[in-house]
């Protein structure tokens, strides 16, 4: 259950992205599945400005989204159309989205927990005169639009993770309780509105929807890059499943870096695969040719930052460290292979100039 700030509403209006079509050369909202894409504030993909979207609350879908159905995605939709007619962005409409299935699982809860038993309804606002009326609070359009102006007030959002954001309009006691939740709020944003989700790379202000790299790795003279920073963590080999669903033979390393630290495409190649993959969580495979590829893993979804067909060079940025899939800590899962042979990678880079850890 969250603590409840005292924000009020503010004048800082943070908006995200949509696919914008270009006409004589400047950029036009357009409409897609159904849902029309607010006009004015419209920029290039290269930044955290566009319009936000309206979803139409009658053409929802009819089965489950995420794990979420009925009545859920109907207050999904009356969250984000709550963003959308305050100006703000499909960034912030997800975030909102993400905000209730943490708090309440998308429903309008007519109780608190032991931490907050006067929280109420899809974000369990308290009875602290900063959200309203218990009306307001059970109201999905009311408590959404009351967190949304809430976290207008939040400096440089649009530079902060999601749960981040979160947490200081909501105040939760674990900043990083929303981080689970986000997939599932890109999921069903994507479902209802047809768009896909920029994320805002923290502090760089720069949108993983360029596909730019936000910090390029060092790269030897050969073209090799160090894939993370951070220390080993893991070897290759047999072990203790550290987790469910995690092997006992141990393909790669680990490397421990901190969450949404980069990860660098240890040499030039081709994008194979982006997305998700099972005990992966998300994963990267490039193909370097002559039958090398590399693999990296545990990514979120929103860590992803190619897709399928790049064409990346060493120390190009193509991921963001995460803990998605069968993992215990962010981290990076790192394998090289030749073929079907499994290659160690701490000795393959260091044989090419990169020591890792």
């Amino acid at each position: 259950m969250a603590e409840s700030s005292n924000s009020s509403s503010g004048c800082l209006i943070g908006i995200a992205l949509v696919p914008l079509l270009i006409l004589g050369g400047c950029l036009a909202p357009i409409v897609l599945l159904g849902v029309v894409a607010s006009g004015g504030n419209a920029a290039s993909c290269g930044g955290p400005s566009g319009p936000g979207v309206t979803v139409d609350i009658d053409g929802l879908p009819s089965g489950s989204v995420a794990g979420y159905s009925g009545e859920q995605l109907r207050n999904a939709a009356l969250v984000m159309n709550a963003g959308e007619a305050l100006g703000l962005g499909v960034r912030d409409q997800t975030i909102g989205v993400m905000t209730a299935m943490g708090e309440s699982s998308l429903r309008v809860i007519d109780y608190g927990d032991d931490a907050g038993p006067d929280s109420r309804g899809l974000f369990q606002q308290r009875d602290n005169g900063a959200w309203g009326s218990y009306e307001d609070r059970m109201d999905p359009t009311t408590s959404a639009t009351n967190f949304f102006r809430a976290m207008m007030d939040i400096p440089n959002r649009d530079e902060l993770e999601p749960t981040i954001v979160a947490h200081r309009t909501q105040r939760n006691a674990d900043p990083n309780h929303y981080t689970r939740f986000w997939d599932a709020a890109v999921q069903v944003v994507r479902a209802l509105a047809g768009v896909e989700v920029p994320d805002v790379q923290p502090g760089t202000g720069q949108s993983s929807c360029t596909g730019v790299p936000t910090e390029t790795g060092t790269v030897n003279p050969e073209g090799w890059a160090l894939p993370a920073r951070g220390p080993i963590t893991s070897m290759p080999g047999a072990r203790n499943a550290p987790t469910v669903g995690a092997s006992t033979s141990h393909k790669g390393v680990d490397i421990g870096s901190p969450c949404d630290s980069p990860i660098w495409a240890v040499q030039d190649g081709t994008v194979i695969d982006a997305g998700p993959a099972s005990g992966f969580g998300h994963w990267v495979r490039i193909d370097h040719g002559e039958g090398l590829t590399s693999v990296y893993g545990h990514m979120y979804a929103n860590g992803l930052l190619v897709k399928v067909g790049d064409r990346v060079e060493g120390g190009d940025q193509i991921a963001r460290i995460g803990s998605d899939g069968a993992s215990t800590g962010c981290h990076l899962h790192l394998e090289i292979r030749r073929g079907a042979q499994v290659l160690n990678p701490v000795h393959f880079l260091s044989q090419v100039g990169v020591e890792l850890g």
